[in-house]
């Protein structure tokens, strides 16, 4: 698992009593993302698929709109203090005729493993006006298979069975094809890196897909999946309001509580047939 799992010793204490024993705990670092040499995020994430990750929080903040948008992505020369590089600061260079990031994207602090979005100046901020609308996909969706999804990623999370800690996001087919599972200690990074997959792999706009999330659906993971123009998100626990509104303008549809068989449709059902 490389930097993913990190060994801490732990007391266990149970109704036989306590004892000392190693426990494996989700690594989180911090990964700032600059462009063109110019410092533009912190995020706490799990490091892995570092790459990914840039690409889709650039494309979900509505920096770039394809794969050709960026020219190229390095690590900076970052050392701890045993002079070891730790592939905590990336740099990625626009293509030409690319605008830099426009000055309400900047995150010049520390965005949270929970809320990728705290501290930005207002909602309006928030409110990118995507490229790609997933108000007119016209995909259908059978009730049995969104039902079975949730099952589906969490059998692909590898690293959560080994902690416990982490988030997970998912893309699929309609047919029920698991296409990607990325996990992360911060949920809007686990969509951020599955985001970035589809751009790299030239999938967005993101026609005709499932994203599925393992825990609940914010606002901002919602304004991320209209922004790759992906039409149905999933979540195994609940939307805010702020999620449900935003889901029912833009044409998205929202599913969440996909438990057990069951789900709660809130917006745009009209995709989901029996």
């Amino acid at each position: 698992m490389g930097r993913l799992i990190a060994r801490r010793p732990v007391v266990r204490i149970g109704p036989d009593g306590d004892r000392t024993r190693p426990d494996s705990l989700a690594v989180e670092e911090p990964l700032e993302i600059r462009v063109d040499g110019k410092p533009l995020a912190v995020t706490m994430r799990t490091p892995g698929h570092d790459v990914e990750l840039a690409h889709g929080f650039l494309h979900t903040e509505g920096v770039i709109g394809s794969v050709d948008d960026i020219r190229d992505a390095r690590y900076c020369d970052s050392r701890d203090d045993e002079g070891r590089n730790t592939y905590n600061v990336l740099d990625l260079g626009l293509a030409p005729g690319v605008p830099p990031p426009v000055t309400g994207v900047e995150r010049n602090f520390y965005t949270t493993s929970s809320c990728g979005v705290c501290g930005k100046a207002s909602l309006d901020a928030v409110r990118l006006k995507t490229r790609y609308s997933p108000a007119d996909d016209d995909v259908r969706l059978r009730f049995g298979v969104l039902a079975e999804l949730p099952d589906a990623l969490r059998k692909r999370q590898q690293v959560f069975d080994r902690t416990g800690g982490l988030h997970a996001a998912g893309l699929f087919t309609p047919n029920g094809e698991l296409l990607v599972v990325r996990e992360d200690v911060g949920r809007h990074n686990a969509v951020d890196k599955v985001i970035g997959w589809a751009l790299l792999a030239n999938r967005i706009p993101a026609t005709g897909l499932i994203l599925i999330v393992s825990g609940r659906a914010s606002f901002e993971l919602v304004q991320k999946a209209v922004m790759a123009g992906i039409p149905v998100l999933g979540a195994v626990s609940a939307p805010s309001s702020l999620a449900a509104d935003l889901a029912d303008e833009s044409g998205l549809t929202l599913a969440g509580f996909i438990r057990n068989g069951s789900m709660n449709l809130y917006t745009h059902q009209h995709r989901i047939t029996s």
